[in-house]
């Protein structure tokens, strides 16, 4: 007990550990070029400190316009061309799809425009919510049953089924695609070694690079419509499934594999008979990742074509109608957490080894699945004869449009002056001086000291990894405006870091703080990006602080989710040894537990700065003036090379802040004695 107690003040001793004297001079210094550099600059006649000259830009962004051009237009494999290449993937895409809408959204139609007609009517809602019911409870219990099964009740019942059905039929293509493309490339990375090494990186530039970046050059090779963003989906969604099939293949018991061995076993069926099924529950995870990214990305989508919820939310984002949009942003938050509560079910569902007798016949060993497609077409033929059980009848729908307004209108009348004075003083003090400090700083140094960082937290690879890439940033010509996304990310990452933390902290601590936060979190992770957009600007308007609003809203979980995870994860004979000392309980808090579980606080400020990032490029349609607006007014001109070059900016920021937080976490596992704990 005496070392556990040398362990804990150790930890205290290393938690107020003075700050480097080397980085309070590069501090310094970076203060005074910030404020003096552009005088210096002049001084010295070096103007090419402060702006980085037109002439050395490389032409990055119009070498890919033109690669992309020739692609399009040119590219030949023989036999076929590119275009003629993607147009055949585009209708593979198609073909499944038209079936799934009409399934669920319009029927089987015969002609085309206005003149077509419909031969067969969708499924009725009654029907498919009884599929989901179902769903539901093979998945696990009737608790689960019920709240699918209300789920989809609340889509008809608030006049979303129709949209919801067509974000569904798309959900319905894009995540078993994705899964399968993921999990054969899981494979690929499993036996090869190589392979993974050389896919990783891809994946990091998928995961970070903003989706608008790569919509337009989606939209050269696929055209405008459905197709194009079930392309884009399946693009963002499918990165995690390749992470975790590879993560699950690797993790399973090595007896089974020899027990696949000893059975002979080809390499095939070592794969899918003994691997696959013994990674199932890994998997599953993958899939409930993929299906909600791809709900995430509706809204995006809807951008190049796709209709649906995320159009409604997109539409009424234009014309400010907060009503329309958070209604349709309230839809897609339902779909998203009846969805992911059946995949986490299935995920953890293990098979039913009930014996059947192998007499039986087929309806006695399928008599549940027999039973739902009964009711499913009985509910079909009841919706041929009444119209009332073929679609929910707008007589009867509910609508909560207006109450969202008038508490708009209220607040906007009752709070504005309140609200206006918040934001002159935030934007007075703490966003315009954060600004203003980085955008001085000249672009020379800002590369020397993101290399300094790297070496030391990862010594030269490290080092030459963050000079390479924020080099990247200066030859492009995009410093400037790399700078301000620095900015408005840093800044709404301070401030959701000072609000998640202490609420991680009393998540942590406090059994009913826990439930109650987590319900918020869960709310806030599972809205989509673009409903934080319509509140904050009929509250604020367009600008920097409106932006600023909407990440922390959206970046707001990770910190308080890895806050409470590393309090909690501290080993009880640390504090059990803490108390023996007669520490108070804030001296357990600032010595024991936040030195112990700061590892896991940086690795949550980490996750905080990829979603602000993710999210600035969204906030680009509230009027800031970074990189996301870059990369925004690429797509609406249509100009690949542009939009490439910005979100390879953006990603690049991203990766250098991960490479050096994730640097700085290790480190910092190492001085507490948990290299072997959480991360």
């Amino acid at each position: 007990m005496t070392a556990v107690a040398a362990a804990s003040r150790e930890a205290g001793h290393r938690w107020v550990a003075p700050v480097p004297a080397f980085w309070f001079a590069v501090l310094i210094v970076t203060v005074l070029l910030s404020n003096y550099g552009r005088d210096l600059s002049k001084a010295w006649d070096a103007r090419w400190m402060v702006r980085y000259p037109s002439g050395w830009k490389l032409p990055i962004a119009s070498e890919i316009s033109a690669a992309m051009k020739w692609l399009v237009e040119e590219a030949s494999f023989g036999l076929f061309t590119f275009r003629e290449m993607t147009r055949g993937i585009a209708w593979a895409i198609e073909v499944p799809y038209d079936l799934a809408l009409a399934l669920l959204s319009t029927g089987l139609m015969q002609g085309l425009g206005s003149d077509a007609v419909q031969l067969v009517p969708p499924l009725s809602w009654i029907a498919v919510t009884l599929g989901v019911v179902a769903l539901g409870h093979y998945a696990r219990d009737w608790r689960l049953a019920a709240l699918a099964g209300g789920a989809f009740v609340y889509l008809a019942v608030f006049g979303q089924w129709d949209s919801a059905m067509v974000t569904l039929a798309s959900i319905a293509i894009a995540v078993p695609i994705g899964v399968a493309g993921g999990l054969l490339l899981g494979i690929a990375a499993y036996r090869a070694p190589w392979f993974e090494r050389a896919i990783m990186p891809v994946l990091d530039l998928m995961q970070t690079i903003p989706i608008f970046a790569y919509l337009v050059p989606i939209l050269f090779l696929f055209g405008f419509g459905p197709v194009s963003a079930l392309v884009a989906t399946i693009i963002y969604a499918m990165p995690p499934m390749v992470r975790i099939a590879t993560l699950s293949l690797k993790g399973v018991d090595p007896e089974i594999v020899d027990f696949g061995v000893m059975a002979g076993c080809t390499p095939r069926q070592m794969m899918w008979r003994v691997l696959v099924p013994a990674a199932g529950p890994g998997l599953m995870v993958g899939v409930n990742q993929v299906i909600m990214l791809s709900l995430n990305m509706v809204i995006i989508a809807s951008m190049i074509g796709a209709g649906g919820l995320g159009y409604d939310v997109l539409a009424s984002l234009r014309r400010l109608d907060i009503g329309a949009g958070l209604e349709a942003g309230i839809a897609i938050v339902v779909l998203a957490i009846a969805l992911d509560r059946i995949s986490q079910a299935l995920a953890a569902r293990r098979p039913d080894h009930r014996e059947s007798g192998a007499e039986a016949g087929l309806i006695a060993r399928h008599r549940r699945l027999l039973i739902v497609i009964a009711a499913i077409l009985g509910a079909f033929l009841l919706g041929r004869l009444a119209p009332v059980f073929q679609a929910y009848p707008d007589a009867y729908t509910v609508t909560t449009a207006a109450f969202w307004e008038s508490l708009v209108a209220w607040l906007n009348v009752n709070l504005f002056d309140t609200l206006e004075a918040i934001k002159t003083a935030l934007l007075t003090w703490f966003l315009l001086p954060i600004k203003r400090f980085l955008l001085g700083i000249p672009w020379p140094w800002g590369i020397v000291v993101v290399t300094l960082a790297g070496w030391h937290f990862g010594r030269w690879k490290l080092a030459l990894l963050c000079a390479s890439l924020a080099g990247f940033i200066a030859v492009t010509g995009l410093w400037p405006k790399a700078m301000t996304t620095v900015y408005l990310c840093g800044a709404s990452v301070i401030i959701a870091s000072a609000i998640g933390i202490p609420l991680g902290i009393w998540a942590a601590l406090s059994q009913r703080a826990g439930k109650v936060i987590g319900v918020v979190i869960d709310t806030l992770q599972t809205l989509p990006s673009f409903v934080y957009l319509i509140p904050v600007v009929m509250l604020f308007r367009v600008g920097d602080f409106t932006a600023m609003i909407a990440v922390v809203l959206y970046a707001l979980a990770p910190a308080i989710r890895y806050t409470a995870h590393g309090i909690r994860s501290v080993d009880g004979q640390l504090i059990e040894a803490g108390i023996v000392s007669g520490c108070t309980p804030r001296q357990l808090l600032t010595r024991i537990r936040l030195p112990l579980a700061f590892p896991e606080i940086l690795l949550g400020i980490n996750q905080t700065i990829m979603l602000a990032l993710s999210m600035l490029v969204i906030t680009a349609l509230v009027g800031t003036r970074d990189l996301g607006q870059e990369v925004y007014i690429a797509l609406t001109k249509a100009d690949t090379g542009r939009g490439l070059v910005a979100g390879l900016a953006v990603a690049f920021i991203a990766i250098i802040a991960d490479r050096l937080i994730s640097a700085s976490a290790r480190a910092a596992r190492r001085r507490y004695g948990l290299e072997g704990g959480h991360g």
